[in-house]
């Protein structure tokens, strides 16, 4: 995939900066500073680019991809029933509401990014059928004199029951889009859906593709988050929207102690009990609390390029939804 010249010319830049400081920095920032400083400060930078995050663990860069990837394949059999289990069901509500703020319209690309499970998909078929069918009953409606042959063959002629909507599915974990296509297949869904394995931060997709970008659930994640954000705004159209459903920062003290009680005394006894695997669900209840708060998360998506960026926090915070747009 051919990098956008912004991101050539800055990985230049970049690489040429990288090898001035490597000799001690020029002359003049070597004479200002104070011996050995300058050394300790790039240390401690270089330092703090190649460590990140797993749960409360710290590991390299290198290191949690694979982690990650060893987490979602364990629990990728168990992982709608847990999700049922985990959140009471809520987060069936939690994803309708994703649809509802997306309101698609019939004809649009969709890319759901960590959705191997199709969940997001599936919504969205059901979501643009319905709202095709609709728009036919009214078409009908206006034309009274028809007969019923005409209609009837109006409904025959009709080959595309989405309205030129499609759904491309991205997910780097092949389990989970193992399960995702069985499930599809067990419910009947064939038109209109792609699956693709595929990095959220390095999209294999064309730039300026998709009409709406979704990830749910999946960005906390990813090894560089503001990578994945620039991917996102790379792949859409201008005018196309950014949407993401993730674990947020709870508002209330009284609701944030209840929920930190539930997710780290219940939640893992579940994950073993249920899917019997104990560490995984540890590192998700974990996973959350390492994500930025909505104001932060806010701020990164601005800074990946997009604009009219907002949020709804729901259920006290425990998610919330981002919504921004490439304009």
């Amino acid at each position: 995939m051919a990098a956008p010249r912004s991101c050539v010319l800055w990985s230049y830049c970049g690489r040429g900066w990288s090898r001035l400081m490597r000799t001690g920095g020029p002359q003049w920032l070597r004479s200002s500073l104070p011996a050995g400083s300058l050394g300790v400060r790039l240390l401690s930078q270089e330092k703090q680019a190649t460590e990140t995050h797993f749960g409360f663990e710290t590991v390299s860069t290198e290191e949690k991809g694979g982690k990650v990837y060893q987490v979602f394949e364990s629990v990728a059999k168990k992982y709608d029933v847990m999700n049922d289990v985990m959140s009471l069901g809520i987060h069936r509500v939690w994803k309708d509401m994703l649809l509802w703020k997306m309101n698609p319209l019939p004809g649009t690309q969709l890319l759901d990014v960590a959705g191997g499970t199709g969940d997001i998909a599936f919504r969205f078929l059901n979501y643009v059928q319905a709202q095709h069918q609709r728009k036919q009953k009214r078409q009908l409606r206006a034309q009274q004199n028809l007969s019923w042959e005409e209609i009837a063959k109006q409904y025959q002629n009709e080959e595309d029951p989405l309205g030129g909507s499609r759904v491309m599915i991205c997910d780097i974990n092949r389990e989970m889009l193992k399960v995702g296509q069985k499930k599809a297949f067990d419910k009947g869904y064939k038109a209109g859906l792609a699956w693709v394995l595929g990095d959220a931060e390095e999209l294999p997709f064309d730039d300026h593709k998709f009409d709406v970008y979704t990830i749910a659930f999946g960005i906390r994640n990813v090894t560089h988050i503001d990578q994945a954000l620039q991917e996102a705004h790379r792949v859409l159209k201008p005018g196309g929207r950014f949407l993401c459903l993730e674990f947020s920062q709870v508002n209330n003290p009284l609701i944030s102690r209840l929920y930190d009680l539930y997710s780290f005394q219940v939640i893992p006894v579940l994950g073993e009990v249920v899917a019997g695997d104990w560490k995984s669900y540890q590192y998700l209840v974990e996973s959350i609390r390492k994500f930025p708060s909505q104001e932060e998360f806010k701020e990164m998506i601005e800074d990946a390029g997009f604009q009219k960026v907002t949020y709804e926090s729901l259920t006290s915070g425990i998610v919330a939804i981002h919504s921004g747009f490439k304009l």
